[in-house]
């Protein structure tokens, strides 16, 4: 078989050499490969990771890639890849090696030997990452699975072997807010998950610190549930409710007793609470608006400023 593997790119800087070396070994090991493709897509990179790119093409001419005109995120970085790839079988996967190579080989027997059309991967521990952080990852997949239709699992990596119907499936959803765990989820086919245990970085540090998981998270959320617009849409219902109530005890209480309204902490909290509950909605309606807005102006995912063809 024909196998692409593609290796989205950040600053990666001193990894790459390792990398290829690591790849290469698997893939010679492994009767069932043809012939291969590596694709490092740069997703501008503001080291020497193109430079490093370009020095390994020239010692293996199977060695492809693209380069962004800037920084567009893994994201477009995925979906560029997986658009140039040719392969049989399409492998993703980070630089950074905390994808185990050797995982090659089962996801191979996976899809020729079993008839699965994806092989996901589980990450089975959180190992070198903070407490905090492992928390958070872990609410967020329980919240999302939570709010959605579409499953995703907790701990799921971007490090898959799919298919080429699998991947043309993927590459036609074009939407330019892109949540790839969402989207492998969505298409459907035969899928199956392993597990590895989590690898520390060998060299260089994580690009994705709290703010960009978080930001990561809310993508995840709007592209695959409305249900956040029905939660305000029923807490504007509660907050209706609540102040009729209210209203109808006051005015009882003032006709019948004659008692004279009184509370000014009560209406200072009142206007909190109901003003809270509308910023919380219009937040909510504003982040739909903002990917209807981005989608509605049809820019492209990518634009790529250099390729190896």
């Amino acid at each position: 078989m024909f196998l692409s593997i593609v290796i989205p790119c950040f600053n990666e800087e001193g990894v790459l050499d390792e990398l290829y070396g690591v790849l290469r070994k698997e893939i010679n090991k492994n009767e069932k490969i043809s012939s291969y493709e590596l694709i490092f897509v740069d997703d501008g990179s503001k080291d020497k990771t193109l430079e490093d790119i370009k020095r390994l093409k020239k010692s293996d001419d199977l060695i492809r890639y693209i380069s962004f005109s800037r920084n567009f995120g893994k994201e477009a970085a995925i979906y560029a890849g997986l658009k140039a790839s040719k392969g049989d079988l399409v492998v993703l996967m980070d630089a950074d090696l905390q994808h185990p190579p050797e995982l090659i080989h089962e996801m191979i027997d996976k899809i020729v030997n079993h008839g699965y059309d994806s092989v996901g991967t589980i990450r089975k521990n959180r190992v070198g990452e903070s407490k905090l952080r492992a928390f958070l990852s872990t609410t967020f997949y329980k919240f999302i699975n939570l709010l959605s239709d579409t499953e995703i699992k907790q701990n799921a990596t971007d490090y898959r072997m799919m298919t080429r119907q699998f991947v043309n499936s993927v590459l036609d959803l074009s939407e330019y807010n892109r949540f790839t765990k969402g989207i492998f989820s969505w298409v459907g086919y035969n899928n199956i998950d392993i597990e590895y245990e989590n690898i520390d970085r060998t060299t260089g540090t994580s690009k994705w610190n709290f703010m960009n998981l978080f930001k990561y998270s809310i993508e995840g959320i709007v592209a695959f549930s409305t249900m956040p617009l029905f939660v305000s849409s029923i807490l504007g219902i509660v907050s209706f409710i609540i102040s009729s109530v209210l209203l109808l005890i006051f005015f009882f209480k003032a006709i019948i007793f004659g008692e004279v309204v009184k509370g000014f902490p009560t209406v200072i909290c009142s206007i909190f609470f109901l003003g809270g509950i509308q910023l919380l909605t219009i937040g909510i309606l504003g982040q739909y608006l903002s990917k209807t807005y981005l989608e509605v102006k049809s820019r492209p995912i990518y634009i790529s400023k250099e390729k190896s063809e």
